[in-house]
């Protein structure tokens, strides 16, 4: 496919203006100030005509998505739902929680029924694939309930390692967050994207786990996001994935 000749396309400060980075005014000063680059070289000129389909366009370094139509949300999942865009047996699925997004979205990884927290989804295919593929090791973070007192030395334990049916896992960190009436809040954090990997991990050091939530998928934060609630993804926060999986 090749890329539209010089007097066809769209003005680079519209395409930027549509992709969310500001006005068209605010769009010529950044061009002018050498801060845009398409396809890796600097564009200064004002005049240059980009096709948003094609184009890898960057501000400061950060990739803008400029391809219509695509659609990033974070989606805080309730316990008691399912992963799943539908079910055969009528149980509620996170497309209950997702009607006012339109068709053709779908999850990036999983969470299972018991678990809570951050879900990406998109119909970004390419971005989707990246995420979830195990070369490009994008972190995961959960906050995890267990009974204490906990043993001193599982933290350690489990960033050394434990063996799993599927093979030895690791956890990047793991951090005490609370430890009080008989319960004990950690932090936990992992690359890989290993089915019920975390609670896995737990019980083979003899921790099942009371309650877990995602609280970040790479550089996505569920901050003060309701449960059951989905928003869309911020310029910078998808810039941010697309640059953590070299897109």
């Amino acid at each position: 496919m090749t890329r539209p000749a010089s007097d066809e396309g769209i003005r680079l400060q519209k395409v930027l203006a549509a992709a969310g980075v500001g006005s068209r005014r605010h769009s010529e000063e950044l061009i002018a100030a050498g801060r845009v680059r398409v396809d890796g070289t600097v564009v200064r000129e004002q005049g240059r005509r980009v096709d948003p389909e094609l184009a890898v366009i960057e501000v400061d370094g950060e990739r803008i998505v400029t391809r219509a139509g695509l659609v990033h949300l974070a989606l805080n999942k309730p316990r008691g739902v399912l992963t799943a865009m539908s079910d055969d047996r009528n149980r509620p699925t996170i497309a209950d929680l997702l009607t006012e997004f339109g068709p053709g979205l779908f999850h990036v990884g999983r969470l299972d029924a018991d678990s809570e927290g951050l879900l990406i989804v998109t119909n970004d295919g390419e971005l989707a694939h990246r995420l979830t593929h195990p070369s490009y090791s994008v972190p995961k973070t959960y906050l995890v309930e267990v009974s204490g007192p906990l043993r001193r030395e599982v933290p350690r334990t489990l960033r050394q390692g434990v063996d799993l049916e599927d093979g030895m896992a690791r956890a990047d960190s793991v951090r005490i967050v609370d430890n009080a009436n008989g319960r004990v809040m950690l932090e936990i954090i992992v690359h890989e994207g290993r089915k019920r990997l975390v609670r896995r991990m737990l019980a083979s050091v003899g921790y099942p786990v009371r309650r877990l939530v995602r609280t970040n998928l790479g550089t996505v934060h569920l901050g003060t996001l309701r449960a059951g609630r989905a928003r869309h993804l911020t310029r910078h926060e998808v810039g941010s994935l697309y640059r953590g999986v070299n897109l």
